[in-house]
């Protein structure tokens, strides 16, 4: 199914359908928001594009666009909004080999977006519960962009002619079972699915796994026979089939449907900006780094410019990324996975630092993930010791066939210490 743009009268003009075409070759949802834009600028100042490109030679374009400019402010519509007809009029004076400047004219508030200056970034929690009010399709949905960064129209994009398909997955195995071979598993965005036109891969951890072989195990119930060519999210089998992939807006369909459900106010692409912000964080502890943040987010810089020279990076890179991205889940993920004896190993050591008296802020600064077993051991003990130290004789460190004698006592249990002795505290 292709949608009929807004305006699609002005296709009847073959240049007109030209320049369109001509976006179209890069963007079809670009060319569909430009022919909007510039057909609404006809509609309100009574004009023509073919009368625009007249105006622009002689200069009273720039005059025409400078009273429509303060005549949208006047009307109070947003500076963001009144320079989307600006670019639709300078690409078609691009596409016809006219040179107008527009500059000079200020547009008050240009940089700015008004609708979404309030918004902000949901914490885990909310991210949690966004998750279970979302049906396994959505869940998937929110996981891969939430904790792989993906954009929606890299899951389906805006026509649903392509989209995340299940062979982009590299380890990813369907057989008479599904399954993943590495963890965290590597997601490749092919070029025609990243807005900056440059392939690209990130990676999924272990909760976004689960959300993944869930799906995909309901759907091959229903019948579904599953390849590489699949789509990663598929229609509803109630539902009437028009594309081959799920068009964008389905996509943020599902999800803003949890979110709602949720209790919650915020765009689908919040999830992105979630992604983005765990691993600022991460960053900041030293955990991945600048140039490997810019390439799994999907942006253009030093890793990218190897891996589109080379097509592929060295085996080790990319294990040493997927290494690094590992290290992020604990700022990603919303859960402990309960198959990762790595995610298992720092739960219980966040749970001993807090019996032993560390505050959770003080435990977020450590990256337990490259402590040694010696070195977290004297971390504990330390800690203990002063305890010990600060409440003198009411605290005493005995061998665990001595508790049953000093509960007796008067004493209460407070800690086991790495060596196996316990630590107990008279209760008065």
């Amino acid at each position: 199914m292709t949608f009929q743009p807004k305006h699609k009268k002005l296709l009847e003009n073959a240049e007109i359908r030209r320049w369109w075409q001509n976006n179209r070759a890069r963007s079809p949802l670009s060319a569909d928001v430009l022919l909007r834009n510039i057909g609404l600028y006809c509609l309100i100042n009574d004009t023509s594009l073919d009368r625009i490109l007249k105006d622009a030679e002689s200069g009273e374009l720039k005059r025409q666009f400078s009273d429509f400019a303060r005549k949208m402010e006047k009307d109070g519509k947003a500076g963001s909004y009144i320079v989307k007809f600006k670019h639709a009029l300078k690409n078609w004076l691009n596409f016809n080999d006219i040179t107008a400047s527009f500059n000079g004219i200020y547009i008050s508030g240009e940089y700015e977006n008004p609708t979404l200056k309030d918004e902000r970034v949901p914490n885990k929690d909310e991210l949690s519960r966004i998750i279970r009010k979302a049906t396994s399709r959505g869940r998937l949905a929110i996981a891969i962009m939430a904790y792989s960064g993906l954009r929606p129209e890299s899951l389906g994009n805006y026509e649903g002619t392509d989209g995340l398909r299940l062979g982009d997955i590299g380890d990813l195995v369907i057989s008479d079972r599904i399954e993943i071979t590495n963890v965290p598993a590597q997601i490749t965005v092919r070029s025609r699915l990243s807005k900056a036109r440059n392939q690209y891969f990130t990676f999924i951890g272990e909760e976004g796994i689960t959300y993944l072989i869930d799906y995909l195990e309901e759907r091959r119930k229903s019948g579904e026979t599953l390849t590489g060519e699949s789509p990663v999210l598929q229609f509803d089998t109630r539902g009437i089939r028009k594309n081959d992939f799920m068009r964008t807006l389905l996509v943020t369909r599902d999800i803003r449907e949890a979110i709602q459900g949720a209790g919650l106010k915020m765009r689908p692409y919040v999830l992105r900006a979630y992604f983005s912000t765990a691993l600022d964080i991460a960053e900041s502890k030293g955990l991945i780094s600048h140039p490997w943040r810019q390439f799994i987010m999907g942006h253009k810089g030093d890793i990218e410019a190897r891996y589109s020279t080379n097509k592929r990076l060295p085996p080790d890179m990319i294990e040493e990324m997927r290494a690094s991205y590992q290290r992020c889940t604990k700022y990603l993920e919303t859960r402990v996975s309960e198959v990762s004896e790595d995610n298992a190993k720092l739960y219980l050591q966040q749970q001993l630092l807090l019996t032993a008296g560390y505050k959770q802020e003080e435990i977020d600064k450590m990256d337990l993930s490259v402590i040694t077993n010696e070195e977290f051991q004297q971390i504990l003990r330390d800690k203990l010791l002063g305890r010990m130290t600060d409440n003198g004789a009411k605290q005493k460190v005995i061998p665990p066939s001595d508790i049953e004698e000093y509960l007796t006592q008067g004493y209460e249990f407070q800690a086991v210490l790495p060596d196996g002795r316990a630590v107990m505290r008279l209760r008065f």
